[in-house]
């Protein structure tokens, strides 16, 4: 996993650690593709586990992909498929977002955690399960970002 010792996730150059691996692999959509399609390695759900503060079977749930799948996976150096590792990429990209508008990762995960009026009263984090749900939230952000928010 990235990072290791005196890591504080709260803090926005700590948090960049889990985001700069895999960074050019997010940076435009057809390099999200591409690499999607290449299937990312497990080491990802580990750094989003750290990113979301979120128990390892419900992050395993997201992904619809069992959490003894994951590690079968992890200890096999197999990647994720390109439906889970389109995900992954996903979520990093947005983690980063979230930061970045947030400035502070705990605070983005308590927004993530409660219903938000511009997604319909819906908990962010229950609609990570699918790509256009993180797509939603990601559009969010940008509407947080430059203050237009509904």
């Amino acid at each position: 996993m990235a990072g290791t010792g005196d890591f504080n996730k709260n803090k926005v150059e700590d948090a960049e650690v889990y985001f700069k691996p895999y960074n050019a692999l997010f940076n435009t959509n057809y390099n999200l593709v591409i690499n999607a399609r290449k299937g990312i390695d497990t080491k990802i759900f580990y750094d989003i586990l750290i990113l979301s503060g979120l128990e390892k079977d419900r992050l395993a749930d997201m992904f619809h992909i069992s959490l003894k799948t994951i590690m079968r996976y992890t200890q096999a150096n197999k990647t994720l498929d390109i439906t889970a590792s389109e995900q992954a990429l996903k979520i990093v990209a947005l983690f980063k977002k979230g930061v970045e508008v947030f400035g502070n990762l705990q605070i983005f995960r308590n927004w993530l955690a409660k219903p938000q009026y511009g997604l319909g009263r819906q908990i962010p984090f229950e609609l990570m399960e699918t790509s256009l749900g993180i797509d939603l939230i990601t559009e969010e952000l940008s509407r947080i970002e430059y203050g237009a928010t509904a």
